[in-house]
């Protein structure tokens, strides 16, 4: 006769078989069932979606890293205008995922956001090939003019807006997509879902480091419309790849707006805030986790006051009684309100990280165009190419972090991820005083140059100083190695510790922390330049021999240090997600475990 024992052995053996054959954590396949872990998801799909990363990276850094160019030298705009046209456009391209990630998380689903959006990008590429090939829409007749057709203008900015709007949906959506693909319940994939981050983001500046060399040189020494038309081309031939992975990949069905959960939450806490808080959390309302699809999660001892809308009242003890959504809340749904409350100081620190950032696009640029760019005799590097070195400090720090801090850190931690997302956070924000520093010292010996230079002294344009551009490699490596600290982990930090059904809206969280740094950039420099004005001779002036960008370095490098006091005193008083993880898949009726996602 078989004993229990044995017996008992053999169901869990059977249910650990069946959690690794299946895939139970609320997604499907591309035929709506429960996904086969073989073959799908994981490494195998992530590659198409990196692929089509890699092609949007290559079309935004081969565009972005020389707009400035193309407005002061080919529209004609100022070196202040054109910074804003840069800052406002990088502003909206960088805020519309907002709206993306949410029609995503609550009506379309990502994979579906990801291919339409894709294709109105591949819409703005087809218009700004136009702008450059047919010749009414051409910036001139012949040649070079005074000042662009203004047929052009139109043309070129509607391209570039639509290009933000693709956008707007490729980028909340794609990376979640691809991070999708990783089961969080199974400890193999979760651990290859930590590297996927890190990678992700060296494919990212693979596509930065063509864009910003091969893209950019046949732009200044070819066309503007070769350029394009090999962008549009890739992009053409990476959406079609992504496409022909939907067998691979495993989908979230969106599960509705997230905003009104929370709404609900609020009204029904408002409504219940004369009611006394149980003594036990466990008396608080919750769904068995055996009647849900998704993770349930722990109750946390901060922002009681929402907890309110999680206590039974008399007539809603009864399991028959259907409840009222705005009148009670579950404590998932609960935590899910704290979780977005507990982000928005990360985010609000987060800010002047990216206010530095962004000026590697903008004036770390127009710097580079006024030195010496010449390798050799013959060769002369394109002024944005440069900026190639912020993602080769940004790989350096991403390789030497997941292959050498990361094992040496898990086994000196115990942290399955080395250190706490925070803490990475933080580590990369002291990066951007020095760059900002180290950037302020090159560009007032920049200047002491400029002054002694007899070209300039008699007023004439675009003079090169004998000064190589190499001189800003410093600004731009350390730059980079921040943001393998800081831009990595806050991908990470708003992916984990968002609500599970609003993790696209967190990659927009996270992207909207650069679109925000481009609207603070355009705020600081019209409010410097107003300030400065007033004493004679402005910080942000016509061009950058008439101005002091050594000083608003000094600014930023000053803002940088106070908040990072700011941050960590934040960073301390955070509360991770806490998650409720099911022991068996198959095993439903199981007491779940807990477990703290840092």
């Amino acid at each position: 006769m078989e004993q229990p024992e044995n017996r008992k052995v053999g169901r869990e053996a059977k249910e650990s078989d069946e959690e690794e054959k299946w895939v139970h954590d609320s997604s499907v396949d591309y035929k709506g069932r429960v996904p086969l872990r073989s073959s799908t998801g994981v490494w195998t799909a992530s590659l198409f979606i990196i692929t089509i990363e890699f092609s949007e990276r290559l079309s935004n850094f081969g565009i972005t890293a020389n707009l400035i160019s193309y407005l002061t030298k080919v529209i004609h705009q100022d070196l202040k205008t054109a910074a804003k046209s840069v800052n406002y456009w990088a502003g909206v391209t960088t805020m519309m995922p907002l709206f993306g990630g949410f029609l995503a998380d609550a009506y379309t689903g990502r994979f579906s956001m990801v291919l339409l959006s894709s294709l109105v990008y591949l819409l703005g590429l087809s218009l700004l090939t136009m702008s450059q090939f047919i010749p009414s829409l051409q910036p001139c007749d012949v040649g070079e003019c005074e000042k662009a057709r203004k047929i052009h203008e139109v043309v070129f900015f509607l391209a570039m807006y639509s290009i933000s709007l693709g956008t707007g949906g490729h980028k909340p959506c794609l990376q979640s997509f691809g991070a999708d693909q990783f089961d969080d319940d199974h400890a193999e994939e979760r651990k290859k879902k930590l590297s996927y981050f890190n990678w992700w983001n060296i494919a990212l500046c693979c596509g930065l480091v063509l864009g910003v060399t091969v893209i950019v040189y046949i732009e200044d020494n070819i066309s503007w419309g070769v350029a394009i038309l090999i962008l549009t081309i890739t992009m053409a031939v990476t959406v079609a790849t992504f496409y022909m992975g939907k067998p691979y990949y495993r989908y979230r069905l969106p599960e509705g707006s997230g905003l009104t959960s929370m709404l609900q939450v609020l009204v029904a806490a408002v409504r219940k805030r004369t009611l006394p808080s149980p003594s036990n959390p466990a008396l608080l309302y919750e769904v068995p986790s055996y009647k849900i699809q998704g993770r349930l999660l722990g109750h946390t001892d901060r922002l009681t006051f929402l907890d309110k809308a999680a206590v039974l009242e008399e007539e809603e003890v009864s399991n028959e009684v259907k409840h009222n959504p705005w009148r009670l809340a579950t404590v998932t749904k609960v935590e899910e309100m704290k979780l977005v409350l507990n982000i928005i100081p990360i985010w609000l620190t987060s800010l002047p990280f990216g206010l530095c950032v962004v000026q590697t696009a903008t004036f770390f640029v127009k710097q580079g165009a006024t030195l010496n760019r010449k390798i050799g005799h013959n060769f002369e590097i394109p002024p944005a190419s440069i900026f190639s070195l912020s993602a080769v400090g940004m790989i350096i720090s991403v390789v030497i972090y997941d292959k050498i801090l990361v094992p040496f850190l898990r086994r000196a931690t115990g942290n399955e991820r080395g250190i706490s997302i925070l803490k990475r956070i933080g580590s990369g924000m002291i990066f951007s005083v020095a760059s900002m520093s180290v950037a302020a010292l090159v560009e007032r010996k920049r200047q002491k140059i400029a002054e002694e230079d007899i070209n300039v002294l008699a007023g004439e344009k675009n003079v090169e100083l004998p000064m190589s551009v190499f001189w800003l490699a410093p600004q731009f490596l350390i730059l980079g190695l921040g943001d393998g600290f800081t831009l990595v982990g806050l991908q990470e930090f708003f992916y984990d510790q968002v609500p599970d059904s609003m993790r696209s809206l967190g990659m927009a969280f996270f992207l909207s922390v650069l679109g925000a740094g481009n609207f603070l950039s355009s705020f600081l420099i019209t409010t410097v330049d107003h300030i400065t004005e007033k004493d004679g001779k402005g910080w942000i002036g016509k061009d950058l021999n008439s101005s002091r960008l050594d000083k608003f370095y000094w600014l930023l490098a000053a803002i940088n240090s106070v908040n990072i006091f700011v941050y960590v005193l934040f960073a301390r008083r955070y509360t991770y997600k806490t998650v409720q993880r099911r022991l068996a898949a198959t095993n439903l009726n199981k007491d779940d475990g807990m477990e703290l996602m840092p």
